[in-house]
């Protein structure tokens, strides 16, 4: 029974993936018919328009947001499996805007002396900043009891580091505003093949690893008693849960700025569906899910007020809100 509910979510996920997939590709200001689409993705139709449209702007945005959609998910998922918290996530705990300040600062200072950051030196960045929040989190973590106190102090973190980036953005030259600030609100759009080839890479390499952290994340779940006395190195155990999730976190930001609430609703839903805890079924089913989430909000972002366009994090904030204060009632409900 449970195998068949597995397969069941497993293919609805896949369905909806190819489905939304084939929608941003297809819809935008100017539509392409599926025919064309097809056409042009397997190589018969590469001089025409729609060919340019399709290869060189949507294709590598519709590739970004279901990497970096599966990304967030697989982050908050580890952060949630490292807190015991369904509500932790990179957004939530301040880790995302960390990450989002210290590009930002390099950024503009790149840009200030006529130098242009590569995609691996965003990473670098990004990563920089999330494993400054992450220890700011890990010290609230060490001088705390309560969750939502830690809950707090990462929103609050995560104002602090936004403030800043504004103000950063600011003193970046006229020509690059627009596109700054664009960023720091979040945006998939302007996504190269080169940073799709680089995302690609880091969050595959990434996912890997979660792999193989299937057994001892597994054990975790029972309690660190047991998951000690199976052989589970916990300090080892906690840091590779907090690098990695720092590393996914690290890598969305580099390439679309901050994404809201993907990292907590997405996991949450993909429990609710497979109606299980085991990582080794949950890990695939949260990439998926938020590559599907991520590419529904980023055509609802870029088709609703066409020809204006929503900042990504706006849309997943509308969806991904709702499902945090649906936590929140529940766990109050069940101590009640």
């Amino acid at each position: 029974m449970k195998h068949t509910r597995y397969l069941l979510v497993a293919a609805l996920l896949v369905a909806l993936l190819l489905a939304f997939l084939a929608l941003n590709i297809c819809i935008g200001s100017v539509n392409v018919p599926l025919s064309d689409c097809l056409a042009i993705l397997t190589g018969r139709d590469r001089d025409s328009t729609f060919a340019d449209i399709v290869l060189r702007l949507r294709l590598p945005r519709a590739l970004a947001a279901l990497l970096l959609g599966g990304a967030l998910a697989l982050a908050g998922y580890l952060l949630q499996t490292f807190f015991h918290n369904p509500i932790a996530g990179p957004f939530i705990l301040g880790i995302s805007s960390g990450a989002k300040l210290v590009v930002a600062l390099v950024m503009v200072f790149s840009l200030g002396i006529g130098s242009y950051l590569t995609s691996f030196g965003m990473i670098a960045a990004a990563f920089v900043g999330a494993m400054l929040s992450m220890g700011f989190v890990l010290l609230m973590a060490h001088l705390v009891d309560r969750m939502s106190i830690l809950v707090v102090s990462g929103v609050m973190i995560g104002y602090i580091c936004s403030a800043l980036t504004d103000f950063v953005v600011v003193f970046a030259d006229e020509a690059d505003y627009v596109n700054l600030h664009n960023w720091s609100k979040g945006s998939f759009s302007g996504i190269s093949w080169g940073n799709v080839a680089v995302m690609a890479v880091v969050v595959l390499a990434s996912l890997w690893a979660v792999f193989l952290l299937s057994k001892p994340i597994s054990a975790f779940q029972m309690g660190e008693a047991y998951a000690r006395s199976v052989g589970v190195n916990l300090p080892l155990f906690r840091a590779a849960l907090g690098v990695l999730s720092s590393i996914l976190a690290a890598c969305v930001t580099a390439f679309a700025g901050p994404v809201s609430f993907v990292g907590i609703a997405v996991p949450h839903l993909v429990r609710q569906l497979l109606r299980s805890a085991k990582p080794l079924v949950l890990i695939p089913a949260c990439f998926l899910g938020g590559g599907v989430f991520c590419l529904f909000c980023d055509l609802l972002a870029r088709m609703l007020f066409a020809p204006v366009e929503l900042s990504i994090s706006t849309v997943t904030a509308v969806f991904g809100a709702p499902v945090v204060i649906w936590i929140l009632i529940r766990r109050r409900q069940g101590r009640d």
